[in-house]
């Protein structure tokens, strides 16, 4: 299929009129294409690549801690109306039994969801600090154990995509130089002070889980992890999760953020609940009962405990907070595929990459969802 005459944000995320020819699942031309005779003229429309959500814990009542194949079939479908167009499921701070079952059925769910589908797992806890478990289950936080995550890894066929340590953690190190050349390793739910923070890049660490929360932050004595991350991230090349959705983090701190770790470093995230997309109430997350109040999810004791919103709703604010359209597109696709090592196969607009589509109008209403070469969303 050719999409032609588009306004298209290219390999190097610069806005041109091209067409996008479509072979298969895969992009087979950018540019001047021929016309095969199977077309969609997008005069007046702008495509970007499909949006990658590398933090998400559930959406539309379900749950990746479910272990349920059909409820990740349904966040999958759920996700792609929101121009997701692939997402890694989202683990919590569990046992070693549990985290087995639940990336089983992970595995099991990439070979059948039907809507974005799944690059792997994200894996949240339970290496992490006790003090900045924030929703996390404190009946499992423990230090990191190479060997546990080698269990867990090999278990369900290497899949895990990136996994969160505390480096000020027993072991941090020893597991950070281990596990890194193999599973990307974020700095995460961390009391760690700026000098601790830094070691852990200098032992490999390249990302932060939802900079600013659940960590150390800045002040004008104490950097803390934020602080290294602002002064260490070009230099080293660290991406930085931030949560989009105008109440986890100000929007001034946002700008901040995006200014400081630049158009490389930003990664968007929903790190959403199950509650995303549901309406308000009580709902269960990792073992502990959320209540949701005017789409804001808190534990008993006031605890943020996750988001209800969406990485499209989340573009969208970041854009009208001020940030350049290019860094927030890189922040919501090419950017979350480097942090996961998938970047060579989808993430933006290139011949023989993944025909992973989102195309926009004016407004950014989302008129067409591409996912490997198939139309899923068509508002045209």
């Amino acid at each position: 299929m050719l999409l032609k005459n588009a306004t298209v944000y290219n390999e190097e995320f610069n806005p041109v009129r091209a067409d996008i020819d479509v072979q298969g699942d895969k992009i087979a031309c950018v540019g001047a294409c021929v016309d095969s005779g199977d077309s969609l003229d997008l005069s007046g429309y702008t495509i970007i690549p499909g949006l990658i959500d590398m933090h998400i814990h559930g959406c539309a009542g379900e749950d990746t801690s479910d272990t349920d194949v059909k409820g990740l079939d349904a966040m999958s479908q759920c996700l792609v109306k929101k121009g997701i167009t692939s997402f890694c499921p989202t683990s919590m701070t569990l046992s070693f039994e549990q985290l087995q079952k639940i990336f089983a059925t992970v595995a099991e769910a990439m070979k059948s969801v039907t809507g974005a589908y799944i690059h792997g797992i994200n894996m949240e806890g339970p290496y992490i600090a006790m003090s900045k478990k924030g929703a996390q289950n404190p009946a499992y936080v423990r230090n990191p154990d190479k060997e546990e995550f080698r269990r867990l890894y090999d278990g369900c066929g290497g899949i895990i995509k990136v996994v969160d340590i505390a480096p000020e953690c027993e072991g941090a190190e020893e597991f950070i130089r281990e596990v890194q050349p193999y599973c990307p390793v974020s700095i995460a739910h961390t009391a760690a002070d700026y000098d601790q923070a830094v070691r852990a890049i200098e032992w490999g660490v390249r990302h932060a889980t939802h900079l600013y929360n659940a960590m150390s932050g800045l002040t004008h004595r104490g950097p803390g992890v934020v602080g290294a991350c602002f002064d260490m991230g070009r230099t080293y090349g660290l991406q930085a999760e931030l949560i989009c959705d105008g109440f986890h983090i100000h929007p001034a701190a946002l700008r901040v953020a995006f200014s400081q770790m630049g158009e490389d470093g930003t990664v968007i995230v929903s790190d959403s609940m199950c509650a995303a997309g549901h309406k308000d109430g009580e709902y269960d997350l990792g073992g502990q009962t959320v209540y949701v109040r005017d789409g804001k999810a808190l534990l008993a004791d006031g605890t943020i405990a996750a988001s209800t919103s969406n990485m499209y709703d989340e573009l969208k604010n970041v854009i009208s907070y001020g940030v350049p359209m290019k860094q927030a597109v890189k922040s919501a696709t090419i950017n979350p595929a480097k942090s996961i090592r998938v970047d060579d196969v989808t993430g933006s607009i290139k011949t023989g990459k993944l025909a992973d589509l989102l195309v926009l109008d004016d407004e950014l209403n989302i008129k067409l969802v591409m996912v490997r070469g198939q139309i899923k969303v068509n508002n045209l």
